[in-house]
């Protein structure tokens, strides 16, 4: 399998390109992220390139310890401080940038880059398809506390990938493909079908 940075790497090196090909005016369109237009997506993204660990926890002490908080916030400082080519800059200056979320190791740091590079392509109608090595990472580190932070709830059901053997859970069966599956456990809109 390839090294999970070198899959890393490639995500960024992805959304640099379709970031890069954008016209102007697609960086104030809507996310698939609640409130956030594409540009608040890249800032959100390279936060972890920009801010130093203090600055973080600082910043989540003064949102009352809430980390989601924080990050709105400092999205839309960022994107009112900065240029759409500085974040682009920012993004291709840091592809190699060794972050990782706590507790997340670069699986994490994958499905972070995963999820909200399909926040921006979903939402701007970019037929961007993410490689399934990608997908089969951020799939396969699905478990009960990632539904609950996203706040999906799928009792007695299993979810289950047509483009890749891999499955999730049990009960009544929802299939769609392995990027359809991601964005449905993201907490983002999906085109998940019934049955077997």
């Amino acid at each position: 399998m390839t090294d999970i940075r070198e899959l890393v790497a490639g995500e960024r090196s992805d959304l640099v390109e379709v970031l890069a090909g954008l016209p102007e005016e697609d960086w104030d369109k809507p996310s698939l992220s609640a409130g956030w237009r594409v540009r608040e997506v890249v800032a959100h993204i390279t936060m972890a390139y920009r801010y130093s660990t203090p600055r973080v926890l600082l910043g989540i002490a003064k949102a009352g310890g809430s980390f989601n908080r924080f990050s709105d916030r400092a999205a839309r400082a960022d994107t009112a401080a900065l240029s759409n080519a500085e974040l682009l800059a920012c993004l291709r200056e840091n592809i190699n940038h060794p972050w990782k979320p706590p507790g997340g190791g670069y699986e994490g740091a994958l499905s972070h880059d995963v999820i909200h590079g399909l926040d921006m392509t979903v939402a701007l109608g970019i037929d961007r398809q993410v490689p399934l090595e990608r997908l089969r990472v951020v799939l396969g580190g699905l478990g009960p506390k990632h539904l609950k932070y996203f706040g999906v709830d799928l009792p007695n059901t299993e979810l289950r990938a047509t483009d890749l053997d891999w499955s999730y859970g049990a009960g009544e069966v929802l299939t769609g493909t392995a990027q359809e599956l991601v964005l449905l456990v993201s907490g983002r809109d999906s085109s998940v079908r019934r049955g077997s």
